[in-house]
């Protein structure tokens, strides 16, 4: 059991990811810092296009974009994974694994997998995302 700042990276992660398939955007943009950036290359497997976003508001723009697409959000039975998760607390900094999964409420098939590199940051007493750039393959 991870505890401590640790843990509450870990926790972070996941609530990131389970917010990504099932949750509402403001819950999911809650989790990230005003200022944070978010960049990913294009994932044809997943109908994902490059994309590098910079603020809550322009991040919230492309969660519409990718859930008005149906590649991900509540409906899409869609499931991100993280795991092999390694938090270097002294630097505010995560590495992990993820895999993202499509037709989740019949025969569950891995479209695709990659590493997430994070940056995170303690705003009023909270781990939150400030930077992540997401890796596929």
């Amino acid at each position: 059991m991870s505890t401590g700042a640790d843990g509450e990276i870990r926790s972070l992660l996941a609530r990131v990811a389970q917010l990504a398939d099932a949750g509402t955007i403001e819950e999911y943009l809650e989790l990230f810092t005003e200022d944070a950036g978010w960049e990913m290359p294009a994932n044809p497997a997943a109908g994902a296009p490059a994309d590098r976003r910079v603020g809550r508001v322009d991040i919230g723009a492309g969660v519409r974009a990718r859930r008005a697409a149906g590649v991900q959000g509540p409906g899409t039975a869609t499931r991100h994974v993280v795991t092999s998760i390694a938090v270097d607390v002294e630097s505010a900094a995560a590495v992990s694994y993820w895999m993202f999964f499509a037709d989740t409420s019949t025969v569950p098939r891995l479209v695709s997998l990659g590493r997430y590199d994070d940056r995170l940051r303690r705003v009023d007493g909270r781990w939150r995302l400030a930077y992540r750039t997401i890796t596929v393959g």
